[in-house]
């Protein structure tokens, strides 16, 4: 099983960060999970919540144990999101700034979550954050 390295994590980590700083977002939480489920990395902006990095935890986890982007699961019935809750043990975070990481072949490497300003904001400083990496984010465009 491929998984995301320290390496490319701190590239994802840093560059997200980087680009919530150029669009004037709130203070950010990043965490990159590998495709097991387990952090590789996590980085706290100053003044950052003290919820987001279990909100950015969640939304990574979620998306990589169902192998697809938080954003899908945000669209899922509320029974649905309620079972998976449950399922986890409360670590499923069924909203975007979840997404997965992919390798050319499309292999999942892992995922971000990141929290800390709307979803969607959240999720394009992830899908940057990927780009820089030199991977493929799932999905590849946000709805900004």
């Amino acid at each position: 099983m491929s998984a995301v390295t320290l390496e490319q994590a701190s590239i994802i980590a840093d560059t997200a960060i980087a680009t919530g700083r150029e669009m004037g977002l709130r203070p950010l939480t990043v965490a990159v999970l590998y495709s097991g489920g387990a952090l590789v990395a996590l980085k706290r902006e100053d003044w950052s919540g003290v919820l987001r990095p279990d909100i950015a935890i969640g939304k990574a986890w979620g998306a990589v144990g169902m192998g697809e982007p938080s954003r899908n699961l945000a669209g899922r019935a509320d029974k649905f999101l309620n079972a998976l809750a449950v399922m986890s043990g409360g670590k499923v975070v069924g909203v975007p700034g979840g997404v997965l990481i992919l390798d050319s072949a499309g292999e999942i490497l892992g995922s971000v979550g990141i929290s800390g300003d709307a979803s969607a904001k959240d999720e394009a400083c992830a899908i940057a954050g990927i780009k820089a990496a030199g991977l493929v984010a799932d999905p590849a465009e946000p709805d900004l």
